[in-house]
């Protein structure tokens, strides 16, 4: 079976084909003619993982999945959320992101959070969702220098380290998104 990935991020794509093995074509966006910025307007992570599944259907009648982020902080009543890569204003400037959470969190004793990813999979026009989720808490300062966006300020609930003190297999092996692909990749050899 061919899939599209509605992704051009080359590490999620390796990541992604790796785990899906050799029963699967996978194609990227660029593979199908797809040059669009594709719109990410929902106000939830469900909900901009569907849209882009959905874009992709519509447009090009090709099975695909998409695959959306965020960070969810309690105190903050689930925020940053959808608007992770943009809390601060400027896409991707992980720095003002994560300056911005500890200003927001301030002295707030309750500092638990998730991670959490959410693959939509659009099979023959049926649609189907996968969830990956990794509890940790906020600490007050950042803390090592592997990974990106949050992870600096992420410790996971059952050790001492952030996520940037551990290095890409570490992390790969046990974040959300690599808990959704394996429900994802497990729900798709199994059809």
């Amino acid at each position: 079976m061919t899939l599209c990935f509605a992704s051009n991020n080359k590490h999620k794509i390796e990541e992604i084909a790796d785990m899906l093995g050799d029963t699967f074509v996978l194609q990227t966006l660029n593979d199908i003619g797809c040059y669009d910025d594709i719109p990410e307007t929902a106000d939830t992570i469900e909900g901009n993982s569907l849209l882009k599944a959905q874009y992709v259907w519509e447009r090009y009648q090709i099975n695909c999945f998409a695959d959306d982020s965020g960070l969810e902080v309690a105190a903050l009543g689930g925020a940053p959320g959808v608007m992770s890569a943009r809390y601060a204003g400027e896409h991707g400037n992980h720095d003002r992101n994560i300056d911005l959470l500890l200003r927001n969190l301030g002295n707030d004793t309750n500092r638990s959070a998730r991670f959490k990813t959410v693959i939509t999979l659009i099979i023959n026009g049926q649609q189907q969702q996968f969830t990956g989720i990794l509890d940790g808490t906020i600490i007050t300062e950042r803390r090592g220098s592997h990974g990106f966006g949050y992870d600096p300020v992420f410790e996971l609930s059952d050790t001492n380290r952030t996520l940037a003190e551990m290095t890409m297999t570490e992390k790969s092996q046990i974040s959300h998104r690599a808990r959704a692909f394996e429900k994802l990749t497990k729900h798709l050899n199994q059809s």
